[in-house]
């Protein structure tokens, strides 16, 4: 505690208006008077008389605030505990749970009223012992602390009805056990159960086990602060342990029994392994990971990774509010048969409030045997750590190293040890900003935070997109446990996941492929559009005549190139032709071309005469229909007659 602004004095026993009227009529008019909830013997309400200072004490006058605090107390019959400065104390608005009664802890008066600090000093000074209750100001000096031996041994209990309170006790206890720790008389192991053992035994109620944690966590870091680095024992020397297991090189030459089923084959999630799902924010991870394990718990294939039987999947996501969690579910595609399979082996959190320390392995471990009473999780997924990480007492972040390995051993493998030790885990991480073509080259260095990550995890998956221009991604596999496995290309379609070829990806010239590839889209579409205008306006043309009219126009090259166009769009069944009698009925001349005159999807002609409508009087060009009569085979290139006109029928979706 740096500062302070406000003197208290804590009413909660005898004769509560008396010793209000006395504290009035000496210190002067308080500015708040607080109903704290709870209730003498007699009813009445005990109460919190604060007065407000003109300014924070700090440093010895805080010193002096605090004497006052127990000055008064004293005087008065009040609550000495006061006289610390980290005594805890309940705030308006706040419910007071005691004995079973619940009450709201109410600001009784107010004024707008500030003390000088000297001044009220004086008074308190002057102020008689309240007649009956109250002791002289030289009995309420500081009191010697108590001994360790009498902190350990003697339980306090809440209110500070005893001689310190749960507070003093606790910091005291644990003060002891840290020097021990820091000491080496101890290991930390040691230190944090004794800590554990004094706050279950001598604090009634105990205190919660995240408020032990923080204090013992504080406290260390000030006693390292001031006596230097510790002496850490790695664990008792004499405590009964389980031989270290040696194997000979004959013993594992000889040992042919079956290898452990994998949990997702080929070696991607092995009995005991932790996998790590890496990718850059917004790239899909958090949508893949939802389809891969909803495929694992229905026991069905997913993109080559193939789980034994039906798994039992616990996915625990922090990023994702109920709401959206289950809007996504309902919006990825899934088949009806994963589905239906699935229904009840994959269960997953909305987003959670915690932190994965020592309350939240519980808080976790008590969730899973709830959702799986029978049968222990195969699966237990994080996503992602960020939300969840726990540095340790130091409170590092996850680009510490130390605390990164202390998130990984007394965290992810603690939970994992107290739900299902063989269970596979994965954890879903984020990706730092790197160049391309480092991602490239040594793409798992792209792993957000601190390098003991990749030494510890059994496999490892990158997501990424080689180019942000697409939506396909490359999925890099990293396998400790298995043979090396090639990387995957995939995309989300419709919904779902799909594996692409890789073979169909350029290696050479990439970028300079994609912009003949799309100048020869440009062409294609300026030479359908051509056609329909042309025809609207009267005009129809066949391959040659095409060619000729519009060569070196609209970006279309010369004559051969506009051939060449003309030839793949009508092998993909973009261009069409009218010929013969068809085209005779539309009155076009009889042509001498091996195809017939060009047609597209939806073609008019225009007649050159105008159409009135009888009911607006409008005049607009008259049009008539352009159906094709013959096509061009794909397989021979020979020209077939079309068995229905009015179907057009493609032969490729890819324009190109």
């Amino acid at each position: 505690v740096l500062q302070m602004q406000a003197i208290v004095v804590d009413l909660d026993a005898g004769d509560i208006p008396a010793k209000l009227e006395h504290v009035i009529r000496h210190l002067g008019t308080p500015t708040l008077t607080v109903e704290s909830g709870g209730r003498t013997p007699e009813g009445a309400a005990k109460l919190h008389v604060w007065w407000k200072l003109t300014e924070p004490a700090e440093g010895d006058d805080l010193a002096i605030l605090c004497r006052l605090r127990g000055d008064i107390a004293v005087k008065v019959g009040g609550d000495t505990h006061f006289r610390s400065a980290h005594q805890p104390i309940r705030v308006p608005g706040t419910v007071y749970h005691k004995h079973g009664h619940q009450r709201l802890v109410q600001i009784r008066e107010h004024r707008a009223v500030e003390v000088d600090l000297a001044e009220f000093a004086e008074r308190v000074a002057e102020m008689p012992p309240l007649p009956g209750v109250g002791f002289a100001s030289d009995q309420s000096a500081p009191q010697p602390k108590p001994g360790i031996d009498a902190v350990l041994t003697k339980p306090v209990r809440e209110g500070a009805v005893d001689d310190w309170s749960r507070f003093q006790g606790a910091s005291a206890a644990i003060g002891h056990y840290i020097r021990l720790v820091h000491d080496g008389r101890l290991d930390p192991a040691e230190g944090w159960e004794a800590i554990c053992g004094y706050n279950a035994a001598m604090l009634r109620p105990s205190w919660p086990l995240d408020r032990l944690q923080a204090e013992a966590e504080r406290l260390w870091v000030l006693h390292v602060k001031r006596n230097g680095p510790p002496l850490l024992r790695a664990g008792a020397t004499d405590a009964p342990t389980s031989q270290l297991p040696t194997f000979s090189l004959g013993a594992l030459l000889d040992d042919t029994s079956p290898m452990p089923e994998d949990i997702i084959g080929p070696r991607v999630l092995t009995p005991g392994g932790l996998l790590v799902l890496g990718g850059a924010p917004k790239v899909g991870k958090s949508d893949f990971l939802i389809s891969w394990l909803v495929h694992m718990a229905a026991g069905v294939v997913f993109l080559g990774f193939t789980p034994p039987r039906a798994l039992r999947v616990f996915y625990l996501q922090a990023e994702i509010q109920y709401h959206y969690l289950r809007e996504r579910m309902q919006q990825i595609a899934l088949p009806a048969k994963v589905i239906a399979a699935a229904r009840d082996t994959f269960i997953a959190t909305p987003k959670l409030k915690l932190l994965l320390d020592a309350d939240g392995i519980v808080r976790i471990a008590e969730a899973i045997g709830t959702a799986f009473p029978d049968t222990p999780p195969d699966v237990l997924c994080i996503d992602p750590i960020r939300n969840l990480f726990d540095g340790g007492p130091d409170g590092g972040g996850e680009n510490d190293n130390s605390a990164m390995m202390f998130f990984l051993t007394e965290r992810v493998e603690r939970l994992r040890e107290a739900v299902a030790p063989d269970c596979g885990v994965i954890l879903a991480h984020h990706t730092k900003k790197m160049n391309r073509k480092l991602v490239a080259e040594d793409p798992f260095q792209a792993l957000s935070g601190a390098s003991a990550l990749r030494g510890f995890y059994t496999s490892g998956l990158l997501m990424h997109r080689p180019d942000e221009d697409s939506t396909k991604r490359r999925l890099d596999i990293e396998l400790r446990n298995g043979p090396v496995l090639p990387a995957k290309l995939i995309d989300k379609v419709n919904g779902r996941w799909i594996e692409l070829n890789p073979m169909n990806e350029r290696l050479v010239r990439k970028e300079a492929g994609e912009k003949h590839d799309a100048e020869r889209m440009r062409k294609n579409e300026v030479i359908l559009g051509l056609i329909y205008e042309e025809a609207r306006a009267g005009k129809v043309y066949t391959m040659t005549s095409f060619a000729e009219a519009f060569e070196n126009k609209a970006g279309l090259g010369g004559q051969t190139v506009i051939r060449d166009r003309l030839g793949v769009l009508t092998t993909k069944g973009y261009v069409k032709f009218v010929r013969g009698n068809a085209a005779t009925e539309l009155g076009l001349a009889a042509e001498r071309s091996k195809y017939g005159y060009l047609c597209v999807e939806g073609m008019e002609l225009g007649t050159g005469k105008d159409r009135i409508d009888p009911s607006t009087g409008e005049v607009s060009p008259e049009l008539v229909a352009i159906l094709p009569s013959h096509h061009k085979c794909p397989q021979t290139g020979a020209v077939l007659p079309v068995e229905n006109p009015a179907v057009w029928v493609y032969r490729a979706e890819d324009l190109s």
